[in-house]
């Protein structure tokens, strides 16, 4: 286990590739406010980001789809939309919720941790910085 986490988190398997952190700090966001710990903030997050950056991340989100859930059939559409839906459901069959309301939060924090990521510089995050403030805000939102 030690070692698998070194080599996710060493830098070498992403060298010389676009790295996107952004899932990752905003359910920092959701440790720092509410105590989730952070299987739970990615499984909440990491679907609504893919949903929201899905024209975004088109290439990687078909190759996704095609070499982890085996989609291969119907139109790209469809198939980025059954890898999105087959993350959510991965997380699940877990026991790990993916709704910011299967942990009775309503939301009402969003906008203090809006506030915290802009007071933090975390203004423009991912891969391309193309996840602003009001990117962010939506993601969180679409995860209630």
């Amino acid at each position: 286990m030690i070692w698998t986490a070194t080599q996710a988190l060493n830098g070498i398997l992403g060298a010389g590739v676009p790295q996107d952190w952004a899932t990752h700090i905003l359910g920092h966001q959701l440790t720092a406010f509410h105590g989730l710990d952070h299987a739970q903030t990615i499984a909440i997050i990491l679907p609504n980001l893919l949903q929201e950056k899905r024209e975004e991340k088109r290439d990687k989100l078909l190759q996704y789809a095609e070499r982890v859930w085996n989609f291969t059939e119907h139109s790209e559409e469809e198939r980025i939309s059954k890898a999105i839906h087959a993350t959510r459901q991965f997380f699940e069959s877990l026991g790990v919720k993916t709704r910011l309301s299967d942990y009775q939060l309503d939301g009402s924090s969003i906008p203090a941790m809006i506030k915290k990521l802009e007071q933090q510089g975390l203004v423009a995050i991912g891969e391309h910085q193309s996840i602003t403030l009001d990117i962010s805000k939506r993601i969180y939102e679409a995860s209630i």
